[in-house]
């Protein structure tokens, strides 16, 4: 399926061109029918060689642009309607204007009522406003909505059209913008959208604002369908959803594919940032919302919104000033994830960085590391090295690579190593599985959960007081050393860590550490006793004492050794 609006002047003939085209009512609404005046969207379809085309009719009048906007927003290509015995019109100026701005390329000039006048004319001047926009040259034909000439034309015309739209990715993160919401009686509520890649499902789930919603059913072209693929007009019948919580603008995402955001950095078209009004209405998809302009450059600004929108980089809208009844400015996303702006000459130094070609670059060299999965979720390419399930920044990674080795140098003689979780806090790394690809090629290795010299012990005082609490676990190897004995013997927390790192000791509680093989010891003690057996006839057995053997049988537990049941008794599992 092609999706296509229509675009134009009021009472210039969109809804009786696309009437004849499809042979359906685009009007919705009896007060529509009634005054001959299209207020809000309509939609009509037919099948134009071996494509179906959904045309989205949009408002003409200037009172309502808002739902225009709403319809234009996400429009691949663009039936342009002036009449030819009216000519080029207000409307017809802002309709424009309003297509630059989303930065629609593709579209066709169609001159109606041409059985009023020559259309020669009207044509010319159309031909040469259009020409100056994103649209650039377009094919034009001269119709007649009440005799029917040049419709065949139009036909040929609308078919090559979409022809030459650009594939849709079936694969792509659905991102539906809702333009209607209503409820069918014995089905819920119903959603309708242009989908404009992707494919949807019945029984997927998707998110709607912070909630998942499940799809119940679809239709496309007044069919039920199991699946719908881009590019299509779809209706989404959600199942557990109240029609009171859902509107036009709000959107349907693929869960975990979509990052929102209220605050974003855009290249601006047609208007220089200086020259915006600071407050405007934002446009995007079918979104209306309020929008602060900060100017950062001489066509970049900072867009603050009222509300968090899922935006990635390439993303194209409008802001628009309801004051003036015009179309203020065009935008493309820049960044969705912007850095803050609290230093002097933030903004200026930001305006620079923006116009950096590689946006992808840009980003990385900012954050340090990217997870690979973000740059598709932030609509960036992957770029820089390659380190597991991340990127890095080249310049970032070399640098903690000469930190971390200064850090590991240094660190306390008495302690086989660096944590690596103390390592990663002190490098700033956003994940514990970076330091090992950061401490590469530094001489140093992980292992134990330390980072370390290769074969790096224990130093000689801690060895020298480790051996003395192995010889009293051998001769009782459940009754774990009091904290006292430990600082007694310099083994403070530190020092116990990295024992238990290398092995040497098992920490079963908070200062309470025993042998390395004290699970398989007790476990085997304790199938020795009548089954089943409390706790008190389990520390008598190994010799134990409540502070040691209640966390003990916790761990053992845990590990499935042994199994409560749930009468303070325990029985040992095989």
């Amino acid at each position: 399926m092609r999706v296509i609006v229509t675009a134009g002047h009021v009472d210039h003939g969109k809804s009786t061109l696309v009437r004849r085209l499809t042979g359906m009512e685009p009007d919705r609404w009896a007060e529509e029918r009634r005054r001959g005046l299209t207020i809000d969207l309509g939609f009509a379809w037919t099948r134009i060689g071996d494509e179906d085309v959904a045309f989205v009719d949009v408002p003409g009048h200037e009172r309502f642009v808002p739902n225009m906007l709403a319809g234009a927003g996400p429009a691949p290509a663009v039936l342009f309607v002036v009449a030819a015995d009216e000519g080029w019109m207000p409307q017809s100026a802002e309709h424009l204007a309003a297509l630059a701005a989303f930065g629609v390329r593709r579209g066709l000039l169609v001159v109606t009522k041409a059985d009023r006048a020559d259309p020669a004319a009207t044509t010319a001047v159309a031909l040469q406003e259009i020409a100056a926009t994103s649209l650039g040259a377009v094919p034009s034909v001269a119709v007649s909505g009440t005799t029917g000439a040049g419709l065949d034309r139009l036909r040929v015309a609308i078919g090559e059209l979409t022809a030459a739209l650009p594939p849709p990715d079936p694969d792509a993160d659905v991102r539906l913008w809702i333009d209607r919401a209503f409820t069918v009686s014995g089905a819920g509520t119903v959603v309708t959208g242009t989908l404009a890649a992707g494919t949807i499902a019945v029984g997927d789930e998707l998110l709607l604002g912070a909630a998942r919603v499940k799809v119940r059913g679809l239709q496309a072209l007044g069919e039920p369908r199991d699946r719908v693929t881009a590019v299509a007009r779809v209706a989404v019948n959600l199942r557990g959803t109240a029609r009171g919580d859902v509107r036009r603008g709000d959107v349907l995402l693929t869960p975990g594919r979509w990052r929102t955001t209220a605050e974003f950095d855009v290249r601006l078209r047609g208007a220089a940032a200086a020259d915006l009004h600071r407050e405007l209405v934002l446009h995007l998809g079918t979104v209306a919302v309020p929008v602060r302009v900060r100017p950062l450059g001489t066509d970049t600004a900072r867009l603050t919104t009222a509300t968090a929108l899922p935006l990635r980089t390439g993303d194209r809208g409008l802001v628009r000033d309801p004051g003036e009844h015009r179309i203020a400015a065009g935008f493309d996303v820049l960044d969705a994830d912007p850095p803050a702006l609290a230093r002097r000459g933030a903004a200026r130094a930001r305006g620079r960085e923006l116009a950096e070609p590689d946006l992808a670059r840009t980003y990385l060299r900012r954050t340090g590391f990217v997870r690979a999965a973000d740059f598709a979720v932030l609509g960036l390419p992957a770029t820089g090295e390659r380190v597991g399930e991340w990127y890095a920044d080249p310049g970032r990674i070399a640098a903690l690579r000469t930190r971390a080795a200064e850090i590991v140098a240094a660190w306390d003689s008495t302690a086989a190593g660096v944590p690596v979780e103390a390592l990663r806090q002190r490098l700033g790394l956003p994940a514990p599985e970076l330091v090992a690809p950061v401490v590469r090629g530094t001489g140093f290795e992980v292992a134990g959960g330390l980072v370390r010299r290769p074969g790096a012990g224990l130093a000689p005082a801690v060895e020298k007081a480790l051996a003395t609490v192995a010889k009293g676990l051998a001769e009782q190897p459940f009754r774990a050393p009091e904290t006292d004995e430990l600082r007694a013997l310099g083994l403070g927390r530190r020092e116990l860590a990295a024992a238990v790192r290398l092995g040497r000791l098992t920490a079963v509680a908070d200062g309470v550490v025993l042998g390395p093989d004290v699970e398989e010891r007790a476990a085997a003690e304790l199938r020795r006793l009548p089954q089943p057996f409390t706790v008190s006839e389990a520390r008598k057995a190994l010799g134990s004492t409540r502070r040691v053997m209640i966390p003990l049988l916790e761990r053992l537990d845990a590990a499935g050794r042994t199994e409560p049941l749930g009468d303070g008794t325990r029985r040992t599992r095989d």
